[in-house]
């Protein structure tokens, strides 16, 4: 459906961000992305939505390649556009309209969707912010913002989503809401997390990029998750000491940097 073949990209004063990226995202398939600060992972997800062009290296959807020139063609512009959605990890950065109406409804308007109205009311009632339809978005919390973001790309109907860090502005009641969420929708779902208790719970697979910007594992998250040596190797957990009376002793620790 969604598939990266030997996807690099650098930045332009060169310094190289991913290195030879390679998997595909199956229809329905839920997918964890991990990978420590810095490897990449919200870069891979703005290269995979078509923001940033890869530097070498092609992005596929459905089959087409997805670059300038299929970009430029208007009705696959307005296919990928509506089909592969992007949440980015701070919310802020995608509100911009006076109201939540508004920002729920933006997409539809811009794709020429009918029956908008109707689109905004159910979305809005999907995510639980009927109640905020009228206020302006950025005076709502962490989490009130996520919903809404959600919401303006749920109201597409997407088939892939790809969310970076969706719980970073969340509290743990928003968090559980979420992970109950996206188990039960029917999307293609590759998300991104700090949280490596959460991150059982975002699907059966995951990909992990390592500090050296390349993918190292790609495979059943249980096996990932309950190999110490491979979360060491890609900076996930770290080791250090405790004492207990006169008695020290060091081993690894996983924390949740959410």
């Amino acid at each position: 459906m969604l598939q990266a073949i030997e996807v690099s990209y650098r930045l332009p004063e060169g310094q190289e961000i991913l290195r030879a990226i390679d998997f595909q995202l199956g229809r329905g398939e839920k997918v964890v992305l991990l990978g420590a600060n810095g490897t990449g992972k919200s870069t891979l997800l703005k290269v995979l939505n078509g923001l940033l062009p890869p530097t070498t290296g092609t992005v596929s959807y459905d089959g087409r390649v997805v670059d300038r020139a299929a970009l430029r063609e208007a009705a696959f512009h307005q296919r990928f556009r509506r089909e592969v959605v992007l949440l980015f990890q701070n919310p802020d950065t995608m509100l911009f309209n006076p109201s939540v109406f508004d920002e729920i409804a933006f997409g539809p308007r811009q794709l020429g969707l009918d029956d908008v109205d109707k689109r905004v009311h159910h979305w809005a009632g999907e995510l639980g912010v009927v109640p905020l339809l009228e206020r302006t978005p950025f005076g709502l919390s962490g989490g009130e913002k996520q919903r809404v973001c959600l919401a303006a790309l749920l109201i597409l109907e997407p088939k892939v989503l790809l969310l970076d860090e969706p719980t970073a502005n969340m509290d743990p009641r928003s968090t559980g809401w979420l992970v109950d969420f996206l188990a039960d929708i029917n999307q293609t779902t590759l998300v991104t997390t700090h949280n490596l208790s959460l991150a059982g719970e975002f699907g059966d697979r995951c990909l992990v990029l390592g500090e050296d910007h390349r993918l190292i594992f790609d495979g059943p998250i249980q096996d990932f998750l309950g190999d110490q040596d491979r979360l060491a190797a890609a900076n996930l957990v770290h080791r250090h000491r405790h004492r207990h009376g006169a008695t020290e002793h060091s081993h690894f620790h996983t924390h949740d940097w959410d």
